[in-house]
């Protein structure tokens, strides 16, 4: 269910908004500011998931765990098993 938020603004970012409706980029100032919004969550993910794999480019090397791939081939070999 969506919810309504008011919001102050300048009259120069008002403009900006109505121009965007009025070019019909966009239904309304809602769906804008909604757009607004999606696109600072997908950026900030973005960031997080790049932080993410800069850590681990950064991360040193550790040596494989042999028993651990030995779990993950047991259990591979099971699940396969079961499919037949």
């Amino acid at each position: 269910m969506a919810t309504t938020m008011n919001v102050a603004i300048s009259p120069e970012l008002k403009a900006h908004v109505d121009r965007q409706v009025a070019e019909g980029s966009y239904a309304s100032s809602s769906e804008y500011v909604r757009d607004l919004i999606r696109q600072d969550r997908r950026r900030k993910a973005e960031q997080r998931l790049a932080a993410l794999v800069q850590e681990g480019l950064e991360s040193p090397l550790e040596p494989p765990d042999p028993a651990y791939w030995q779990k993950r081939r047991q259990a591979l070999r099971r699940s396969i098993a079961k499919r037949r």
